[in-house]
């Protein structure tokens, strides 16, 4: 309730998409590290032969404040559902910044840099081990430099942060609308939405979902075509 109290007051305050209206675009690349991961979801927990997949990414302030302000940053990735398997299609994940430990991993957090955030999904998935949480947290450079490096981590809603991917990202010039992510309809392989999770979200994320929406901006599209494009131009109690 109270954040789709948040989404409908920010709706009546900012016209006509309150959330992340628009955003920096990147493309690159998400590697699978570390040892044998045990999430409990197979996207993260079996890497494709080739150790990696594409993906595009949306850096954007959610509250549209001043760039001198604190703001709330998004960070939206788009990846192959299967990388192994093109046509199965993309998966979404949407993380903006909050806090590190507990419970601030659960807080949304204003900062002034995105590069100092430690970026959090705060709802968590559904594994076949339990709840799972997803960070992104900036290893080396930032959305302003050639590259920015970001280590994907996940954890237990009261445990220790684990890593299993790591992302580079380039800062990508993008021709016409910017894709709309939706981590509750593309989901990451082996994870599903509890039931909670589904009905405090999707109610109030489509309401700002159906603002301003032409049926372009929805396409479901795979992160190849367009992440090659961009990279084209950019080189030139859970149940």
């Amino acid at each position: 309730m109270l954040l789709r109290g948040l989404f409908a007051a920010l709706l009546v305050l900012r016209r006509p998409r309150p959330i992340h209206v628009r955003g920096t675009m990147f493309s690159g690349t998400l590697r699978w590290v570390g040892p044998e991961r045990r999430s409990g979801i197979s996207w993260i927990d079996h890497p494709p032969a080739a150790g990696e997949t594409p993906v595009v990414a949306r850096l954007s302030r959610s509250l549209g404040l001043p760039d001198a302000l604190p703001d709330i940053f998004g960070l939206a990735l788009r990846v192959t559902a299967d990388p192994e398997s093109p046509e199965a299609g993309a998966a979404d994940i949407e993380f903006a910044s909050t806090g590190r430990g507990v419970p601030l991993r659960y807080a949304l957090l204003p900062l002034r840099r995105p590069e100092r955030a430690r970026f959090g999904i705060l709802l968590p998935y559904r594994g076949r081990r339990g709840p799972v949480l997803l960070s992104a947290t900036t290893v080396d450079g930032g959305p302003d430099a050639a590259d920015w490096r970001l280590m994907l981590s996940f954890a237990s809603p009261l445990g220790p942060w684990r890593p299993f991917a790591l992302i580079r990202l380039t800062r990508a010039a993008w021709p016409g609308a910017q894709p709309r992510f939706d981590a509750g309809r593309r989901v990451l392989p082996g994870a599903r939405v509890y039931p909670w999770v589904r009905a405090l979200r999707q109610p109030s994320y489509d309401r700002v979902q159906r603002r301003g929406l032409s049926p372009a901006d929805d396409a479901p599209s795979t992160p190849e075509a367009p992440a090659q494009a961009a990279c084209t131009v950019a080189a030139g109690a859970m149940d």
